[in-house]
């Protein structure tokens, strides 16, 4: 889903009507629910499928599904600039492949309860890759904001030793390619602001999932997809990943983003480690423990912190 951090033109102000703003809030929120849903899916997916072939499944599926939509809504696909284009395949390489392919190897080594929290730290990654990326100067609430969730990285990452267990190395390794899948992901959102011609969230959808598709599907065939035994609930899961959080979620946050202004929209961001870390205990059983719940706070704190000191 590619859809963090941004706001359609013609978003309304702070001054909508209260029920305007509720229902704003509650389509965001779902939003970020159905993302929260991709930890889950992608720690059952990696367990019987290679990254690069799930990847490539996941963005057959949805590719005519978003074609269909664009010839339902009448649009058409973008005709971008030398520029443009260029832009366009580094998002594609950044978000659509890099960040789930990541996300998949990073969760065979740490628990999806820990990589929930991580994920949780995109709010600040964008800011940090924006300073690298952009030039832009850290306002305060930015850096207060990189400092709490690097705090929440840093608890679950050394929660073990925090309980008195010993620290697995393996989920070190995991929670940092978690950690590089965050930040492909704020790479590609940053990149979008780049783009000389501004790209509908649907069309552009459509293309970084053509684009997506046509990236790892060379890699997907060197892992030899036809030779897997792939269980029903892996398949489930893909489909899931594909239909929920990455068409349904989409248009969830766009729905809810236009009746919200940016900092409103952004605050409901702090749902998503919330719900990935319930859905981990909840769907796979996993153990959530003061590590985790420590993480998670600074996480939340971090986003609450700065959408609110955004809107002074």
């Amino acid at each position: 889903m590619r859809q963090h951090g941004s706001r359609p033109r013609g978003a309304v102000q702070p001054t909508a009507p209260r029920a305007t703003r509720l229902l704003g809030f509650a389509l965001c929120g779902a939003a970020m629910v159905t993302v929260g849903s991709t930890v889950v899916a992608s720690k059952v997916i990696v367990a019987s499928v290679p990254p690069f072939s799930a990847t490539c499944l996941r963005l057959a599926f949805c590719l005519p599904i978003f074609l269909l939509l664009m010839r339902f809504a009448g649009e058409r696909l973008p005709r971008p600039d030398r520029q443009d284009r260029l832009l366009l395949l580094a998002q594609a390489g950044l978000g659509t492949v890099g960040y789930p392919v990541l996300l998949l190897f990073g969760l065979r080594w740490t628990s999806a309860a820990d990589a929930g929290v991580v994920m949780g730290s995109l709010t600040a990654m964008v800011a940090l890759v924006s300073v690298i990326l952009l030039g832009e100067r850290l306002r305060r609430s930015q850096v207060m904001t990189i400092a709490l969730a690097s705090a929440g990285v840093t608890a679950v990452t050394a929660g073990g030793a925090a309980e008195g267990l010993r620290v697995d190395p393996s989920a070190l390794l995991g929670n940092a390619i978690v950690l590089c899948a965050v930040t492909c992901e704020a790479s590609f959102l940053i990149l979008n602001k780049r783009l000389r011609v501004a790209v509908p969230p649907l069309a552009l959808s459509t293309v970084m999932t053509g684009l997506g598709a046509l990236l790892t599907l060379p890699l997907a065939l060197l892992e030899q997809p036809w030779a897997l035994v792939v269980p029903a609930e892996a398949w489930l899961a893909m489909l899931w990943y594909a239909l929920v959080p990455t068409v349904g979620g989409l248009f969830l946050w766009y729905a809810g983003a236009a009746r919200l202004a940016g900092s409103d929209a952004a605050l409901t961001t702090s749902i998503l480690p919330v719900a990935a870390v319930a859905m981990a205990a909840l769907v796979l059983g996993e153990h959530v423990g003061a590590a985790q719940l420590v993480g998670m706070a600074c996480v939340l704190a971090a986003v609450l912190a700065g959408a609110a000191w955004d809107r002074r």
